[in-house]
């Protein structure tokens, strides 16, 4: 396993020169969503109860802060999807290695054309396990070095995940996700809570979980949410979704299919809204229509 270091730096490095580039000629970054096309949002939405045809812009009703806006455009996205697998590797994690091994598998036996993975197990340090992949084999060998030791640092691992392998991947890259294997619960983390939740939504990046069962009991947690709630917070607030561990070839299933078929971009020109403060987004959507978005985005600054 590798730890992140000096290697993970360099590379981080490197891509952001590269997306400093890219920022320079197209007007994105990863903080600011605001440009020529428009704010522009990744939203999940599917149709329900077997009802079929293309989801419109005239099917939606988006409010910033309240204030209704005018959506410009609503689109499907193809683009390929890159999935962090963050894996609870901690000695009291209640899941035994080869659990874990099944759940983390099962994902790349899901993944589409494209996809690509990357595993990172935690306990007091977050290791990588494998890098981007789409391979069976590679990742097969490369989760045989799951152990159990130390305590779950998760904040800590959620931040290196995060800043150092999915944001050096934007604003090229829209469909980034991270999958959370554990039950939520932090013990010693340098990261807080809320400043990990609103770096994720501050970047386009969706959490789901295979979810264990709460190995404290629902203890209270004096600096953090209780663990089961962390779960629901980091799954809710960046639109994912939570799963039992029990369902997870279901699970990855859905998670795959719905970051390729049920993703889609919604651009809008905020109107009657700061420029400056953090945005509070609600999508309302017709009868017969599903959807899934960031509760907070960050400020519409040029």
């Amino acid at each position: 396993m590798k730890k992140f270091g000096l290697k993970t730096s360099f590379i981080f490095i490197c891509v952001m020169l590269c997306s400093g580039a890219t920022f320079a000629q197209s007007g994105h970054s990863s903080r600011s969503t605001a440009n020529l096309d428009g704010t522009i949002l990744s939203v999940t939405a599917s149709r329900v109860n077997g009802k079929t045809g293309p989801i419109r812009a005239e099917n939606l009703y988006l409010y910033e802060n309240s204030v209704e806006q005018k959506i410009k455009n609503f689109s499907y996205d193809p683009s390929p999807s890159r999935i962090v697998l963050l894996v609870d590797n901690s000695r009291t994690v209640p899941a035994s290695v080869a659990q874990l091994q099944k759940a983390a598998m099962e994902f790349v036996y899901e993944i589409f054309d494209g996809d690509q993975l990357y595993v990172i197990a935690y306990d007091e340090k977050p290791e990588i396990i494998q890098e981007w992949t789409d391979d069976a084999k590679s990742m097969e060998k490369s989760l045989a070095t799951f152990r159990k030791k130390g305590n779950p640092y998760l904040f800590d691992a959620i931040n290196a995940a995060s800043k150092e392998v999915l944001v050096p991947l934007m604003p090229g890259t829209r469909k980034t996700a991270i999958v959370v294997i554990g039950d939520g619960l932090d013990r010693g983390s340098k990261t807080p809570f809320d400043s990990m939740l609103s770096d994720l939504q501050n970047s386009n990046i969706t959490v789901y979980s295979l979810q264990l069962k709460d190995r404290t009991g629902g203890a209270y947690r004096r600096y953090s949410p209780k663990a089961a709630k962390v779960i629901k917070y980091l799954t809710e607030k960046t639109g994912g979704k939570a799963f039992p561990l029990e369902k997870a070839q279901e699970a990855a299933k859905f998670i795959c299919d719905e970051l390729r078929k049920n993703r889609y971009l919604l651009s809008y020109f905020p109107t009657n809204t700061s420029s400056y403060d953090e945005r509070s987004i609600f999508i309302d959507a017709d009868d017969g229509i599903k959807i899934r978005f960031k509760a907070a985005q960050p400020p519409n600054i040029k």
